[in-house]
């Protein structure tokens, strides 16, 4: 009996200890489970941003391609020079620079004060996320620099605009970018930009304003009386190849900016960028067929570009009637711009920079103010944003007006500083010789097409050699 109540003792505390032993497993599984799927989001999250910044960088590409094929062909490695080093610019001075004053410590709303040279970043696994966004925003300041390029077009020395590049990349786009996406004033206003039509486009559209206005129009653009010439672009394929580039490159704007592999509305995104930009080309088709009697396949180029920079603002906060409305408006917006950049400013503008990423950058933003839908941005992640026609009242509106307006102010201020004082100690603008000439052969000593026409580098490079 004794042996009996002994042996159920330790079969009793055999069963505890086992017991003991399973929770104590359990609760550790748990645990390790827990690790284990926080590494995979991580890890998703790193690689969405790497996919994002893969197709961001292939739009340098697209612009490449855009503004070559809307200029003449004499000046085609000019532009694609100017494309290639915007992002090598971009990628030293972001590095150094501007990252850090555009993400940096927050001071006064205004700057971001640390991380320069990437100093806070580490060199272990933690620390792999922060490399791939990183990476993800120095496309972003590659693009909101190459947008200039397009506008100063066939009449700007080389040097000139290197020295442009060097400030936009390491100064005045990440000093105002801050004031949103590095927590500063903007952000403390509620103001929304999400993907960048004010804090990219419009900033560079302005700039590119600026630029050209300081610059003076090509050779032959306008005549004595006022009225503006046409002057073709060399390559509609290249233009068109460069519009569905940039268009795919958009879905890692836009969709990328979620900043989130494990965002479930990636997908959504990436639908509103669509039929903005559909509704874009299809608008600006059918209102310049009414105006110049026949459809344009420049305009309906342009069109898609500047639905798509239309909705880059608010593609995470409204409906999907309300994306095909914004990217309908800006179709108008870019062909009565147009108008209004050439006919009333008098400034030249080759690839229609100004209309397309400037007048455009500030539509879809404000349209935030109108459009956001507060289902939408719960969705999204954004929150419950209202826009006017959604009871929202004018607040968000006005707010939305205010942040474009400043950003489009300091981008148009900073630049025509920087291009008039460029003016007037280095000069800006290349000879009318070698504007007539092309910029391939006075700048780059090269031609694009030397099958056609006659070149003046056989010419030049054979009194050089003696033979």
């Amino acid at each position: 009996m004794f042996c009996n109540k002994r042996a159920l003792k330790i079969i009793g505390m055999a069963a505890i200890l086992a017991a003991v032993f399973v929770l104590m497993s359990g609760t550790a599984f748990a645990q390790e489970e827990e690790v284990s799927n926080s590494v995979i989001t991580i890890q998703l999250d790193t690689i969405w941003l790497f996919l994002g910044a893969v197709l961001v960088f292939w739009m340098q590409a697209g612009f490449a391609m855009v503004e070559s094929g809307f200029s003449r062909g004499k000046n085609a490695a000019n532009l694609l020079m100017k494309n290639l080093m915007d992002f090598a610019m971009a990628a030293i001075l972001f590095y150094a620079i501007g990252f850090g004053l555009m993400y940096g410590a927050d001071r006064a709303g205004l700057v971001g004060t640390s991380n320069f040279f990437l100093a806070d970043l580490a060199l272990d696994a933690s620390a792999g996320y922060d490399w791939a966004n990183y990476l993800f925003q120095l496309m972003f300041a590659g693009a909101a620099a190459t947008i200039v390029s397009g506008a100063v077009a066939e009449r700007l020395k080389f040097k000139t605009y290197l020295i442009y590049s060097a400030v936009m990349t390491a100064l005045i786009y990440p000093i105002s970018g801050h004031w949103l996406w590095g927590g500063g004033w903007l952000a403390e206003r509620g103001f929304v930009d999400f993907a960048g039509s004010t804090i990219v486009h419009a900033c560079g559209g302005f700039a590119a304003l600026a630029a050209a206005w300081v610059l003076g129009p090509r050779i032959g653009k306008f005549n004595k009386d006022g009225t503006a010439n046409a002057i073709p672009g060399h390559s509609l394929t290249l233009a068109a190849l460069g519009v569905f580039i940039l268009w795919m490159g958009w879905f890692g704007f836009n969709a990328g900016s979620t900043l989130s592999g494990m965002n479930a509305s990636l997908g959504y995104i990436a639908v509103t960028t669509t039929t903005a930009a559909a509704a874009g080309a299809i608008s600006a088709l059918l209102i310049n067929w009414v105006k110049a009697g026949h459809p344009s396949t420049e305009m309906a180029l342009n069109g898609t570009l500047a639905g798509l920079v239309a909705i880059t603002a608010g593609t995470a906060n409204v409906s999907m009637g309300g994306s095909i409305a914004i990217g309908l408006v800006a179709g108008a917006v870019l062909v009565f711009g147009l108008d209004f950049v050439e006919r009333v400013l008098k400034v030249d503008d080759p690839v229609g920079a100004v209309a397309v990423h400037g007048f455009n950058g500030m539509w879809g933003t404000i349209a935030v103010g109108l459009l956001a839908a507060p289902a939408v941005g719960e969705f999204t992640g954004m929150g419950p944003v209202a826009g006017l026609f959604y009871g929202g009242g004018l607040s968000q509106l006005g707010v939305q007006l205010f942040g474009t307006v400043i950003v489009s102010l300091w981008a148009f201020a900073t630049m025509g500083v920087l291009f008039y004082a460029m003016k007037v100690t280095m000069g800006v603008r290349v000879s009318n010789k070698e504007e007539i000439e092309g910029l391939d052969i006075s700048e780059h000593f090269t031609t694009s097409y030397p099958e056609f026409g006659p070149t003046a580098v056989g010419t030049d490079a054979l009194v050089a050699s003696g033979d």
